[in-house]
This record gives C-alpha cells, structure tokens and sequence, in this order.
C-alpha cells in the first residue's frame, strides 16, 4: 500500500511543473521567511538535526515537500507546516531555496582526515556520485549533500538503511544497507566536508 502511495505521490510531483504557473523565487523568500527559524535566515541551517535547504534542486524540495504535505514522510516538526500547503507555494519555495548558494553550516565539525579518507573510501562501492553527482550537489530530485550538516546526514541515512524513510524510490535504502554506525558517520563526515 505505501508503494502504491508513493508513486501516486511522485506521479503528482512531476505533474506539478504543468500546472499552469510558473515558479516564482521572489513570491518563494516572502514565503520562506517561517522557514529560517530552523533551516536559517539564508537556507544553511544552525540547528541540529535540520537540513539545510540553500542550493537544494527545486525538484527534490517539492518532492519532499509533496511527501510531508501527503503524510507519506515522518516527519512530525515539518509535517504540520507543510499539511496546507498548496501547489503553488510549494513550487515558489522550492525556486527560491534552489537559488540560495549552498555552503557550510557556521558550525560545522573540524575535518578528521581518517574519517574524511574513510567516508571517502565507502562512495565508490555505494556509488554515490551515480545519482548525487561528483561534486555530490545533487540534480533534478536527488538532493545536494555536500555541506549538509553532518548529523543530519547520519540522521537520513540511518533511517533509509533502517527501512524508516522512503523516497520516491528504494534507491538509497539499497545504497545504505548493511554500512554500519561507523560507516554512515565517516560517510557523513565526508560529505559534510565537501563544498
């Protein structure tokens, strides 16, 4: 049943675009002025556990964003901020984060070269770059990671290798399964890293 409703809900996402407006990023930053609470006033986060959404693909924001909005994502902070959002506002949120230059957090961990080497070492049998693209900034809906704030990086991976978040797809479930904690933090690490 939840297969069944998560293509329902990615089939809705890529009908979206044709909907009959096109995605303004000005009308986006008037809407996003809530979301820096938490995602930070220029999309890089400075909380804990909360993406960041600067330099984010439009298409991953409104996938995710159509997700939480169907209930077919946990996530109980962000869920009821997106329950009423309409097509529109979405699609303008989503132009105006993706405009955003992606960065660091201001407090992201000092690199560990061991674990920088380590993490570095597990993307080419997981095939990172396959979908996240070299430089690891994401395209179309797969989602930019490099610069992500680490513990939220070892937040979503846990849970895809857990079988506690789905996507569109079961492609990161499989990419994650069997890594263990220390790998999905020297994974994290590595990608946290990167600019």
């Amino acid at each position: 049943m939840i297969l069944v409703r998560l293509l329902a809900a990615a089939l809705l996402a890529a009908a979206i675009p044709t909907a009959g407006f096109a995605q303004d990023a000005r009308r986006g930053a008037e809407l996003a002025a809530p979301c820096a609470q938490c995602h930070g006033a220029n999309g890089r986060s400075q909380t804990e556990n909360i993406p960041s959404l600067a330099g984010q693909p439009a298409d991953f924001i409104t996938i995710q964003m159509i997700l939480l909005r169907e209930g077919l994502r946990n996530a109980p902070v962000m869920s009821p901020f997106a329950a009423n959002l309409p097509d529109r506002d979405i699609e303008d949120l989503a132009a105006y984060f993706a405009t955003l230059p992606p960065g660091p957090p201001e407090d992201r961990r000092p690199r560990d070269p061991a674990l920088v080497a380590a993490g570095q070492a597990l993307t080419g049998p997981r095939h990172c770059a396959t979908c996240h693209v070299s430089d690891y900034g994401g395209r179309n809906q797969i989602p930019r990671v490099a610069a992500q704030r680490e513990e939220y990086l070892v937040h979503a991976m846990t849970q895809y290798r857990d079988g506690n978040r789905a996507g569109p797809d079961t492609q990161m479930n499989g990419a994650v399964m069997g890594l263990s904690n220390a790998e999905i933090a020297a994974l994290a690490h590595y990608l946290a890293q990167r600019d």
